[in-house]
């Protein structure tokens, strides 16, 4: 009757134990990098009142009786199966694609692990989990070994350096540096020019942050570029309240100064890279016959050649050519009926070429011959050519001296006061699938801070959990063997991501179900035992 008793207790205390592991998985459901618990049960030991007996010549064998004690908890498993990524958007939150741990060194020294990577650099530089424990790695030089050492972020000493920038405009290289090492001397330039200043001034200037724009007086001419400099740091102390900027003096250097020489603002500052054109002039009398109406750009072609000849082919229904120079266009008869304009281009190419009117058919052929175009003589082809008394007169255009220096703002950079630098100094910082924290700083561009290495173990589910997501080592877990990440069958790290907890919420319920019914069984044997007992203790009254 006892041993009823004794039974239903046991399994009252093992479904109890085990719903409270599953109460501890199911309030974890949220808790990223938990892994979930499994609760088993065994049987406990038996009295045997009749052994087994063997089979005889008489008789068969016959089994023992045995009657149990209940049940207690065989186990408390961890289920060490990677669950599903949560990306975060936080670039030092990091997930193990598969097997493996982060180390954490916590206050005592003792390493833990963990799969919780919720990481953080501290104002010393140290990277560290959400409870400030260090990770662990290799710091700086990342052709190390895997190693567990804490991983402390050093930038190399910043020697100081002006600021600078260069640029090619229309092939000349343009170098503005500033005279003194300090970052506040990282400004964008602009260079614009204006009427607007009066004669006499010819630099203006406007400091506002962390740019400075440079106004150039458009009729000013300036002897050379160092007059150019002088002025200029001298219009930009002016804006700055007549203290010199912190940067101190700035420099324009060109690859060419002498392109400087007597230029005006506009010049200096106009991304006209093209011809100033020249002119054409006729005579008097074919002005009156074939007046210049406008130059279409300028003149690069022989202009020792500047005999005009009509060309009037009557095999093709009197269709007109004119010609000067190099320069030639047609023009068909039937287009001819009223007075108009024709291009006279250079080889065809329409940017070297000028516009002239030409007459009426009418009037042309009224003049054919006469003392502005003396009669002409025919030639092999059937046409006549018409030769002018008089030469026109070309002035070649000439290349631009623009400079073009308002094409674009220079934008200061490289400039630093120098000194030690911090993770302050970093504009970027993230973890690369092989565990590489990679920093981006202004001067020093990218630079690899460390790497985080991962734990492997024999036996993983032979951790003992410690709270905070962490695990230690057991004796049944073996040693850690330290590796890089995505080396020896570990899981690479995947940036701004988490590994959400691996509770089935579906088999905990389940699971609640049956433990609860089991728990309500076991206390029913208890109930229905001390039924008996009453009953036993009332045989005598």
């Amino acid at each position: 009757m006892l041993r009823s008793l004794y039974s239903g207790v046991a399994g009252l205390k093992t479904q109890q134990t085990k719903m409270d592991v599953i109460g501890n998985n199911i309030a974890n459901v949220g808790t990223y990098g938990y892994k979930s618990s499994r609760a088993t049960f065994k049987d406990v030991y038996y009295q045997t009142t009749s052994s087994a007996t063997a089979a005889t010549g008489d008789i068969g064998g016959t089994n023992a009786k045995q009657i149990g004690y209940g049940n207690s908890v065989g186990s408390i498993d961890t289920n060490t199966q990677t669950s599903a990524m949560s990306s975060t958007g936080y670039n030092l939150d990091v997930a193990i694609t598969g097997e493996g741990y982060l180390q954490v060194m916590g206050v005592d020294g003792n390493i833990m692990y963990t799969k919780a990577g919720m990481l953080d650099i501290d104002a010393e530089g140290n990277l560290v989990d959400i409870n400030g424990n260090f990770v662990l790695g290799v710091s700086g030089d990342i052709s190390l070994p895997p190693s567990s050492n804490k991983i402390q972020v050093s930038l190399p000493f910043l020697d100081p350096a002006p600021a600078s920038i260069t640029d090619t405009i229309n092939n000349v290289d343009y170098t503005i540096v500033s005279a003194n090492a300090t970052n506040k001397a990282n400004l964008s330039f602009t260079f614009t020019a204006s009427n607007a200043l009066p004669i006499g001034q010819k630099v203006g200037a406007k400091v506002s942050g962390s740019s400075v724009v440079v106004t150039l007086n458009s009729n000013e001419v300036f002897e050379n570029i160092d007059e150019l400099n002088t002025l200029l740091n001298q219009a930009i102390t002016d804006a700055n309240g007549g203290i010199e900027h912190p940067a101190g003096a700035f420099s324009i250097i060109s690859s060419s100064p002498e392109k400087f020489d007597g230029l005006t603002g506009a010049q200096i500052v106009s991304t006209d890279f093209g011809y100033d054109a020249g002119t054409v002039s006729m005579p008097e009398g074919l002005r009156t016959l074939f007046g210049v109406e406008s130059v279409a750009d300028h003149f690069t072609g022989n202009t020792e050649d500047n005999t005009m000849e009509v060309i009037v082919d009557e095999a093709s229904d009197g269709n007109v050519t004119i010609r000067i120079g190099n320069y030639e266009g047609s023009i068909k008869k039937s287009q001819m009926t009223s007075a108009g304009t024709l291009m006279l281009t250079n080889g065809g190419d329409t940017k070297d070429s000028f516009i002239i009117s030409y007459p009426s058919m009418v009037t042309l052929q009224a003049n054919l011959g006469s003392s502005v175009l003396p009669a002409g003589g025919n030639n092999a082809a059937g046409a006549t050519t018409y030769t002018a008394a008089d030469t026109v007169d070309f002035t070649n255009s000439e290349k631009s001296k623009s400079l073009g220096l308002g094409q674009s703002a220079f934008r200061l950079k490289g400039g630093t006061e120098g000194g030690e630098q911090t993770v302050a100094n970093l504009t970027g910082i993230s973890i690369n699938p092989d565990g590489v924290l990679v920093g981006v700083h202004d001067i020093y561009g990218t630079l690899e801070l460390g790497r985080i290495d991962l734990a492997t173990f024999a036996n993983p589910a032979g951790l003992a959990k410690v709270g905070n997501t962490y695990f230690e080592t057991t004796l049944n877990s073996g040693d850690p063997i330290v590796v890089n990440p995505g080396t020896e069958g570990t899981g690479q790290l995947m940036a701004s991501t988490l590994e959400s907890s691996n509770v089935d919420l579906s088999s905990e319920f389940s699971d609640m179900i049956m433990t609860q019914r089991g728990f309500q069984a076991s206390s029913r044997v208890i109930t229905v035992s001390d039924t008996l007992l009453e009953e036993l203790i009332n045989l005598k009254r």
